[in-house]
This record gives structure tokens, sequence and C-alpha cells, in this order.
């Protein structure tokens, strides 16, 4: 796999259960050492440079883990610790208690701030997981499956928070089951098959005239229409 991608895009990553979607994900996370090559985040290589590189991702795994007994600005304090982000900072931007408050009330859950996070909706726990992974102003950010399980008014708010950060020149690398997704917040895709890129561009670029985002993943991927659904298989 061979792949660039740019400072203020969202790139869709589509697939096949089991088509290297998550193995990807979590090679470009640090979670997992890929087998041969290497990964640059903010061009500095994920190998040779660990530390720095992640302080410049933030990523969102399929299944997050939250601390259910810690409130949500406790959760946030300790993930602000753990990057060693400080309540001064030299170049005077906000320090850590205003990041937690920024980001509390960019997801709207600053009324909910201090409860237990196992009070809380799936669709707020999507939420301060979002919120988690960007208090510290990544450049990327990497998110598999992000929708799953969200009311429309979640979804939406979710896909104007990548629009937001791709129009602040951040990047977001996002995996999604639900190809309409991709079509309307992606500004750029790929589909992996069987471990490999097969195309690779803007829909302008990949999707033939007369044809949707869905009729070209059924033709790469094999799935018949009429069988497993596109949004169900991807």
């Amino acid at each position: 796999m061979d792949l660039d991608v740019e400072a203020g895009e969202v790139f869709g990553f589509l697939g096949l259960n089991g088509a290297g979607k998550t193995t990807t994900l979590r090679m470009l996370g640090g979670v997992l050492p890929p087998t041969k090559g290497s990964i640059a985040i903010d061009g500095l290589d994920l190998a040779t440079n660990p530390v720095a590189a992640r302080q410049r991702l933030g990523f969102i795994p399929d299944r997050p883990y939250l601390y259910d007994k810690l409130t949500a600005r406790e959760f946030l304090r300790f993930i602000g610790e753990m990057y060693g982000m400080l309540e001064r900072t030299a170049d005077g931007s906000p320090g850590l208690t205003t990041r937690i408050q920024m980001a509390l009330d960019e997801q709207h859950l600053g009324e909910f701030a201090d409860q237990l996070i196992e009070s809380y909706s799936h669709g707020m726990k999507q939420r301060i997981t979002l919120a988690s992974a960007l208090l510290h102003d990544p450049r990327l950010l990497i998110v598999d499956e992000p929708m799953v399980g969200l009311d429309p008014r979640g979804t939406r708010q979710i896909k104007e928070t990548f629009r937001r950060l791709a129009a602040q020149g951040r990047t977001v690398f996002l995996s999604t089951h639900t190809l309409a997704v991709a079509a309307e917040v992606c500004d750029r895709i790929a589909i992996i098959h069987h471990g490999r890129i097969q195309v690779i561009g803007t829909q302008a670029e990949i999707v033939p005239a007369g044809k949707t985002l869905e009729e070209l993943f059924l033709d790469i991927t094999g799935v018949e229409a009429g069988g497993d659904s596109a949004e169900g298989a991807a």
C-alpha cells in the first residue's frame, strides 16, 4: 500500500469487512507496527520518532474505551496530562483547563461535564471520545467507524466537525461503513480490497460517468446488488 493524505482534507477509506481497513488505521495510529515499509505523520517517522509523531495525531478506534467512573471533565484532564498539556503555555495558547472547557463546549457537553460517563447516552459517549481525541489539537485525526449508532443529529454534528477541521488545515482519515457519508463529507476516497488499494481519488476522478459511488464499490468488491447492502458490507 502506497498512500499520501494531504493537510486540509477529509480522506475516506472504504472496503468490505476484513479488507484491511482497521489494520491500516491501527498502523497509522501506532497501535500495530507495519509488516514492512514506513509511516510518516506530519513529516515524522512513526517508528524512529514515535512520541513526537503520536503527539500530532488523534486516534478514535472502532471500539473506544472510556473510564465510566470518571466525569467527562476528569476524563479529559487525564487525557490532557498524558499528552503533557500544561496550564501555562510558552506561546500563550490556552492551557489545559481552558482547552477542556473548549472541547466540552464544541461537542455540546458543557452542561454534562461533571456527570459520570457511565450515565451518558451512546451519542454522548461518541462526542466525549471525539473531544478527547481533539483535546491536544492534533494535525491528523484518525477515525474508525464514527457514525455507528448515532442519530441523525449526532451524525450531522460529527460531519460538520470533520469539515471544520479540514477548513483549519488539519486532516481527517476516516473509515466508514456508510457510503453516503463518505460521498458527502470526503474530499478523496480510497477503496481497499484484499489489503490493496483498488482506486483512489476524488469522486469525479474515480466514479465513472453514469455510476454512483455505491455501484463502483459493488463492482470492485464483487458484492452483488440485492445481496448484502453496500452500507452493511463496507
